[in-house]
């Protein structure tokens, strides 16, 4: 067994500075079971209760507050050795990040010792979901009211032009959300059909050409009918034509797919196909991917929220849905990444007659609009209307904008390619 993870000399050299500078109890956000050694922590307890009574800590309070328990932690005497041994309170903030440190790793051997005694699927799955938690604990940049406004005094001054975040190559998109922004959780719904794959796939290649990196977390396709559908969209060639390329390529569309394959390799693109992802398995993901990128602009897609995995039993499946919602948000938050998420729509649309999606369509909706900052629904009229003059037109609805407008725009969808494009391009297009 290996030997617990300890730190006791920064735990007494904190307990020290907090006897012999009392104020410094109210500055600490260490809490009394992440000290290693159970005296320290004991002292601790009795260090805070004596703050939250409004007394001043110090060794007499300390030693009052602690009561008969003073000699199980070596006495008024060890409290004394403690505060003597302190010749500045400066490394305060030092002492504290070095517990944090001990702590953060006796946790993580906690909990691969609870594996190990105990190897099951949803172990694994609470192995990686504590060690991506544990990996950031403690790491903490505190910035100050000026470290804000000094950040906003330069973006005044700062020449970003009309896109402020990941561009989804469509302009009248990009005029609306500014590009897709860094901790915002973008949800696109539709119904099957409609194209919500191949367009979560456009604003992938789009953020690839425009130097970014995306990571692809399909729940539903292999990565290498995704990889074809890309393909296709680089090449202009006929989707369809991926049953049997050998009689149905022409030489053009050989040449076509030779020439994309080239441009796609040199994209930073990850495709994660794994069957049953969960929530864990994403966060890691992720981490890796911005630790191998940290200077590139970084985009998530989940293809779809319905069928991502959760720990733990829930009584209905909107409270599951709510779970996984608020983490996808807390990651896009924590790793400053903007994170599109696919989902279903209900089978109300079908029994209405104009079919365009709204908001209640969503399935587990309230938690869906409570966590997401963008809400988008895909709608083709051609697809219920076979009159429609809305030929190879898609309806790109935003419903929901947290910090922008709302409104629908359009786009041509050229569904043999899978590729969406501005309106005022369907003309000049080459899609031959």
């Amino acid at each position: 067994m290996q030997n617990t993870v300890l730190n006791t000399e920064a735990e007494q050299a904190v307990l020290g500075c907090i006897l012999v500078e009392g104020d410094l109890i109210k500055e600490t956000s260490l809490q009394p079971e992440q000290f290693g050694v159970k005296k320290h922590s004991v002292i601790f307890s009795a260090m805070k209760e004596a703050d939250q009574d409004g007394i001043p800590v110090d060794i007499v309070s300390v030693t009052t507050q602690l009561g008969n328990a003073i000699e199980e932690v070596g006495g008024t005497g060890y409290l004394i050795e403690l505060a003597g041994a302190i010749a500045s309170t400066a490394s305060f903030l030092h002492y504290q990040t070095m517990i944090l440190e001990a702590y953060r790793l006796r946790e993580m051997q906690k909990e691969c010792a609870s594996f190990v005694n105990e190897p099951t699927d949803e172990g694994m799955e609470r192995l990686y979901k504590r060690s991506s938690e544990l990996q950031d604990f403690g790491i903490e940049k505190v910035r100050t009211k000026q470290d804000v406004l000094l950040e906003i005094y330069n973006d005044m001054h700062e020449e970003k032009g009309d896109i402020t975040g990941i561009p989804t190559g469509l302009h009248d998109l990009n005029a609306m959300t500014g590009g897709w922004q860094d901790g915002d959780l973008i949800v696109l719904a539709a119904r099957p059909s409609m194209g919500k794959t191949a367009f979560a796939l456009s604003l992938g290649k789009a953020n690839c050409e425009a130097g970014g990196v995306t990571d692809i977390f399909s729940l539903e396709m292999p990565d290498k009918q995704l990889t074809r559908r890309l393909l296709s969209n680089i090449g202009s060639v006929n989707g369809a034509k991926w049953k049997n390329p050998r009689k149905f390529f022409s030489a053009k569309d050989y040449e076509n797919v030779t020439t994309a394959i080239g441009v796609y390799e040199k994209w930073d693109i990850n495709i994660h196909d794994q069957p049953s992802q969960t929530l864990a398995y994403i966060r890691s993901k992720i981490r890796q991917t911005k630790k191998e990128n940290p200077d590139k602009k970084h985009l998530v897609i989940i293809d779809y929220l319905q069928l991502v995995r959760t720990v733990g039993r829930f009584e209905r499946k909107d409270l599951e849905v709510g779970a996984i919602t608020r983490e996808l948000k807390e990651m896009a938050l924590s790793f400053k990444l903007p994170i599109i998420l696919l989902s279903q729509l209900s089978r109300a649309v079908e029994q209405r007659q104009d079919k365009r999606p709204m908001m209640s369509d969503l399935r587990e909706s309230g938690s869906i609009e409570q966590d997401a900052d963008i809400i988008s629904f895909l709608y083709r009229d051609e697809y219920y209307n076979k009159q429609s003059e809305l030929r190879n037109i898609v309806e790109i609805d935003i419903a929901k904008q947290r910090n922008g407008p709302t409104g629908t725009i359009q786009a041509t969808f050229v569904k043999e390619f899978g590729r969406f494009i501005n309106l005022n391009q369907q003309m000049e297009a080459k899609l031959a």
